[in-house]
């Protein structure tokens, strides 16, 4: 992990700078490249809000990322151009060889579709299905998904598949989404404030299913939230203000998710 964590701080040095990115070394690939994004969003006449102000960001196989910033730093805006929910009103994203601000919307949907995995604050599960139906409606439209319970019982819900969410606590909800976007095996995992809505103990739950999903089967993770204490698990910490990448901060070690409190 330390000659890993050492080099993903080498290449974040390049990104904060501008400068074009090195070849992969030692396994270690870029998935996800920006360059200068900016998001700009018309609030009136003769009014503009820079949402994102020339952010330069890369992301690698494996990693667990977060980024860290107060409301209105820019951070969900980020998630959401990185997601293929939204586009930039400038700049590149690039995934793998392929140029995301230039593809249509074919091309978006089925890189949202196949590889990226979207878990949000509010667990958005359909109340008239089970757990295990509520992730089949992922499963069914995946190229190569894992099985319902696979998936179920890789965030420790084995034994819960067959209830409703109206019979679930708040964590086993937020557990049964992550199962839903993990289902079809994505390449990138997303996560917007995953904890935001729930206590220090459901919410440890759910960041060990979620460093689960990271080291098992090997997802890029990228977590956002204002909460800087769940940045000590990360392998890299992204700091985000008005817009723009205010710091980079690579851990020396991940700190086990139980160990946190807040």
């Amino acid at each position: 992990m330390h000659r890993v964590s050492l080099l993903v701080d080498t290449m974040a040095d390049h990104a904060t700078s501008g400068a074009p990115f090195p070849a992969s070394r030692d396994g270690l690939h870029p998935l996800l490249s920006a360059r200068a994004l900016t998001k700009v969003y018309s609030t009136g006449v003769a009014t503009e809000v820079r949402a994102l102000n020339g952010v330069d960001i890369d992301l690698f196989e494996r990693e667990f990322v977060v980024l860290l910033g107060p409301s209105g730093s820019g951070k969900s805006t980020l998630l959401n151009i990185l997601g293929g929910l939204d586009n930039p009103s400038s700049g590149t994203l690039q995934f793998r060889d392929t140029d995301l601000t230039e593809a249509d919307d074919r091309t978006l949907t089925q890189y949202r579709r196949e590889t990226v995995g979207f878990i949000f604050q509010f667990f958005n599960l359909i109340p008239s299905l089970t757990a295990r139906e509520n992730v089949e409606l992922i499963t069914d439209i995946a190229t190569d998904p894992m099985a319902p319970e696979d998936a179920l019982a890789l965030v420790g819900l084995a034994d819960r598949m067959d209830h409703f969410p109206s019979e679930l606590s708040g964590g086993e909800q937020q557990r049964v989404a992550i199962a839903r976007a993990i289902a079809k095996r994505p390449e990138v995992l997303l996560c917007d404030e995953p904890t935001g809505a729930l206590d220090v103990r459901t919410g440890t739950l759910v960041l060990e299913a979620i460093e689960r999903v990271n080291r098992e089967l090997g997802a890029l993770v990228v977590i956002i939230t204002h909460n800087a204490v769940i940045a000590d698990i990360a392998d890299r910490v992204i700091s985000l203000s008005d817009g723009r990448v205010a710091r980079v901060h690579r851990n020396a070690a991940r700190r086990p998710v139980n160990e946190l409190s807040w």
